[in-house]
C-alpha cells in the first residue's frame, strides 16, 4: 500500500527495519525543542508488538511512514478495536502515534493511508489520536508547548492541530491536565472540608500494599471500570491489560502515592500515583545501552524524581455528585500529597487527563489551586 503526491511517499510498515524507522520518526521532528523528551525506544517496540501488547488481543493496527527522497517525514497509526465497536459505536476507528514535519501534503498523505485502512475494514468513522488505546496515550497536544510532558503523556509541534483541522477533522473531547506544586498547603476552605472528612466513621483511607500489588490493583481497576463507564471514550481493561499494567507499574510504584478509601468498609474510591518517568529519563534520548538502564534505576529507585502524576483516579457511580464522593477524592488528594513529600520528595503533581466535561472534578482541582497547562484534544472525522 503506497500513497502520497507531491514529492511524499506513505508505505504500511512491513519490516523490523521499518519498525525502527517507525520509532525513530520524532527524533527528526523535534530535533531542537527543548521540553520534548524522547520515549525510550524498548517501551516504544513493546507498546507497537502485538506479541507483547494485550491490546493486540482485541484489536488490529497498521503503521505508515511517509518519506520524502527516502527520507522519513512523517508517521501514523490505524487502528481497529473491537472493543471499541461496543463500548464508542459500531464503525468506529482510531489514528495515533502521529508526527509530522510541516507541511500540508505529508498529513494529507498520511491520514490518506490511515482512512483508507479503516474504509478497507468497514469503519465508518474515526477518531484519535490513541496511541495505541485510550488507556494508554490519547490525545493531541494544543495548549502547553513550552512544558515538557510527563510520563504517559504526549507532546506536538504547535502547527499539529491546525493541519488536522484542515482535512475535516472536528474537535470531539479536550483533555486536560493540571498541574499543583504540592508543597503548599491547601486553602482554609478546603481544610474545613478535609476536617469533617476525617470525622465522618464510614470513611477510611488506607494506602495500598505492594506486597498484595495484584490484587489491589484488581480493587483499583474494579472501581475504575465502575466509576469510568458512562465517560466519553471509556473502554473497559481487559484482564491480561490489567495484569501488563501491574507488573509495568509495580517496581516504581510507591505506597505513599496510592490510596484506596472504603466506605463501611467496601473499597470505594482510589488514586493511583507514579513517579515522572521523563524527568528521570529525559536525557538518555531514548537509549537504555550502554549506561541507561542504570542512571534510569538510581534515579527511579534511589533518587526519586521530584515530580509526579496522577494517571488514575475514580470514584464508584453511586458517590459521584455527592458530597461524600467529594470528601474522598479531596482527602485522598491531601493524604498523598502530605506523605509523599515528606516521605519520597516529591514537589510537583500533574492531575490528568480529565475530560472538558468533567466539571465536578475540575471544580476539585480548582478548589486546591491547581493550574489548567496543558490542553489534548481528540479529533474525529466521517469516512
Amino acid at each position: 500500500m503506497s500513497f502520497g503526491e507531491g514529492g511524499v511517499q506513505v508505505a504500511e510498515v512491513t519490516t523490523k527495519a521499518d519498525l525502527e524507522a517507525f520509532i525513530d520518526v520524532p527524533w527528526t521532528i523535534y530535533r531542537g525543542d527543548p521540553y520534548w523528551v524522547p520515549p525510550l525506544r524498548f517501551e516504544r517496540r513493546d507498546m507497537l508488538n502485538r506479541d507483547k501488547n494485550p491490546y493486540f488481543q482485541h484489536a488490529e493496527a497498521a503503521y505508515f511512514i511517509a518519506r520524502m527522497d527516502g527520507r522519513p517525514v512523517g508517521r501514523i497509526s490505524a487502528q481497529v478495536d473491537q472493543l471499541a465497536q461496543t463500548h464508542q459505536g459500531p464503525g468506529t476507528g482510531h489514528f495515533g502515534f502521529l508526527e509530522a514535519v510541516d507541511d500540508p501534503l505529508v498529513f494529507d498523505a498520511l491520514f490518506e493511508a490511515a482512512e483508507t485502512w479503516l474504509r478497507e475494514r468497514g469503519m465508518t468513522r474515526i477518531i484519535g489520536p490513541f496511541c495505541p488505546s485510550i488507556n494508554e496515550e490519547s490525545g493531541l497536544l494544543v495548549e502547553g508547548f513550552d512544558e515538557p510532558p510527563r510520563v504517559m503523556m504526549g507532546h506536538a509541534r504547535p502547527y499539529y492541530g491546525e493541519h488536522v483541522e484542515e482535512l475535516g477533522y472536528a474537535k470531539i473531547q479536550d483533555l486536560w491536565a493540571y498541574d499543583l506544586n504540592i508543597t503548599h498547603e491547601f486553602p482554609a476552605s478546603v481544610q474545613r472540608i478535609l476536617a469533617k472528612a476525617r470525622k465522618q466513621e464510614k470513611l477510611k483511607l488506607r494506602r495500598i500494599r505492594k506486597k498484595d500489588f495484584d490484587s489491589e490493583l484488581k480493587i483499583i481497576i474494579d472501581i475504575f471500570n465502575d466509576a469510568w463507564q458512562d465517560n466519553w471514550g471509556f473502554i473497559p481493561m481487559t484482564e491480561a491489560e490489567i495484569e501488563k499494567m501491574g507488573k509495568d507499574l509495580k517496581p516504581f510504584i510507591k505506597e505513599q502515592g496510592c490510596m484506596i478509601a472504603e466506605w463501611d468498609g467496601v473499597p470505594t474510591a482510589f488514586m493511583l500515583t507514579v513517579p515522572d518517568i521523563n524527568q528521570a529519563a529525559a536525557d538518555l534520548d531514548g537509549n537504555m545501552l550502554p549506561f541507561g538502564w542504570a542512571k534510569l534505576a538510581w534515579r527511579l529507585l534511589v533518587k526519586s524524581p521530584t515530580r509526579c502524576r496522577v494517571p488514575l483516579m475514580g470514584v464508584r457511580q453511586q458517590f459521584q455528585g455527592t458530597l461524600a464522593g467529594a470528601s474522598m477524592a479531596l482527602l485522598m488528594i491531601e493524604e498523598i500529597r502530605t506523605a509523599t513529600v515528606k516521605e519520597v520528595g516529591y514537589r510537583r503533581a500533574e492531575l490528568s487527563w480529565i475530560l472538558e466535561s468533567n466539571v465536578p472534578m475540575q471544580r476539585i482541582l480548582e478548589m486546591i489551586l491547581c493550574r489548567h497547562y496543558k490542553t489534548y484534544r481528540m479529533y474525529e472525522k466521517t469516512l
